[in-house]
């Protein structure tokens, strides 16, 4: 990100003043393993990465909250008294969901500037929405002096998503951008909230993220449906003992599913979920020792899981995994994030990379009609504060 232009056109917009903005970033995130679980209270493994939300902030003279972005066209004024209203549509929704879970601790909101710039493509499953908030949530907490620690932080933002914009998301996202460290992957229980910095080294191999560029809608995607239908799942097996979450269902337990769920829909979902989890405590045992042949087949293994059990692969995701997984070099490759579209995530030998990206783009665009992006990220550092012109 070029700061000193996203600088100037903080400047151009709010006109240049005396004192000077505050500048915040906040990663994106890939989940390594482990999804669809997070709003099960099971097993997650992210990493944050070296790409995501860029904020610039400053109070404002007036009583209007001024809202833009480098990413879109359309600017905001919205007063301090109408900030809690709802924009349908808009992706201010998400700071001005921050604010107002801020609001409702009791902090006092005045005027100020805003100027978002992200490098996460929207709608790619790479939680541009959990940076945005994320990043502004950090931002006021520090500018407001709020004293909120950073799981506090990470709560809000969940809490914002759930009930301001209506994703009833889990808490992977928020959790990851928040407590992201470098070289590293994270290992959440969503149930507990409890977690582990995993060291994730992927040398010799290289994580490559790949975009189906089949934009999809979260929010009106099935997710909710499959959250639904998780529900459902526990409802029935209340008969057999009583659970919180699918998550208390332990892997050996498996053959209960037969005897008090019907529906091979809701048995499916729930084999999903446990099996999942199950990978996920695998993939961080063989993470330690380095065995990242084993993690590769974990990552093949998930993917198969979501297309057959828990269905939100399609048509896109599974032809860019199956495509991968023919190429020589790669180890492991899945779906990450929500699914319906978004990206890939693979662990492709780091002296074949090229080979990779040229024949998995001719195979996709040739079956899809599509071109897919790709991504080389690093591993990066949760959101934070950063320092410019010093």
């Amino acid at each position: 990100m070029d700061i000193e232009k996203l600088i100037s056109s903080f400047n151009e917009l709010y006109k240049n003043r005396s004192d000077k903005p505050v500048l915040f970033f906040s990663p994106g995130r890939v989940n390594l393993i482990g999804e669809h679980t997070d709003y099960n209270s099971g097993f997650v493994l992210p990493c944050a990465l070296n790409f995501g939300t860029y904020l610039l902030i400053r109070p404002g003279e007036g009583e209007n909250i001024n809202m833009a972005s480098v990413n879109f066209d359309k600017q905001y004024s919205i007063s301090t008294k109408d900030i809690t209203r709802k924009i349908e549509g808009s992706w201010t929704n998400y700071p001005a969901g921050v604010i107002t879970e801020f609001i409702n601790r009791g902090l006092k909101i005045t005027g100020m500037d805003m100027l978002f710039a992200g490098d996460i493509p929207n709608g790619a499953g790479l939680s541009s929405s959990a940076s945005i908030e994320m990043v502004t949530a950090v931002a006021l907490n520090e500018l407001l002096d709020a004293g909120l620690e950073r799981m506090e932080l990470v709560k809000l933002c969940q809490h914002a998503e759930n009930s301001f914009v209506g994703m009833n998301c889990g808490i992977m996202d928020q959790f990851a951008v928040g407590f992201g460290r470098r070289n590293s992957a994270l290992f959440i229980d969503c149930g507990t909230l409890g977690h582990e910095i995993v060291p994730f080294n992927p040398d010799p191999y290289e994580l490559i993220i790949t975009n189906t560029n089949k934009r999809r809608g979260l929010t009106d995607s099935k997710y909710n449906e499959r959250r639904s239908e998780c529900d459902r799942a526990v409802e029935l097996l209340q008969q057999y003992r009583k659970i919180n979450s699918l998550t208390d269902i332990r892997h050996d337990e498996l053959p209960v599913l037969d005897r008090f769920i019907t529906d091979d829909v809701i048995k499916r979902r729930a084999r999903h979920v446990i099996t999942e989890n199950m990978r996920v405590l695998k993939a961080v045992e063989v993470l330690k020792s380095g065995d990242l042949a084993t993690f590769g087949a974990l990552m093949n293994q998930s993917h198969e899981s979501l297309r057959t059990d828990y269905e939100v692969t399609g048509f896109e995701l599974d032809t860019l995994v199956h495509e991968a997984w023919k190429i020589d070099g790669v180890i492991g490759s899945r779906m990450t994030g929500a699914g319906f579209g978004g990206c890939t995530v693979s662990l492709v030998d780091n002296t074949k990379t090229e080979n990779f990206i040229t024949t998995l783009r001719e195979s996709y665009s040739r079956l899809t009609g599509l071109t897919p992006d790709f991504y080389l990220p690093q591993i990066g550092e949760g959101a934070s504060r950063l320092l410019y012109g010093e």
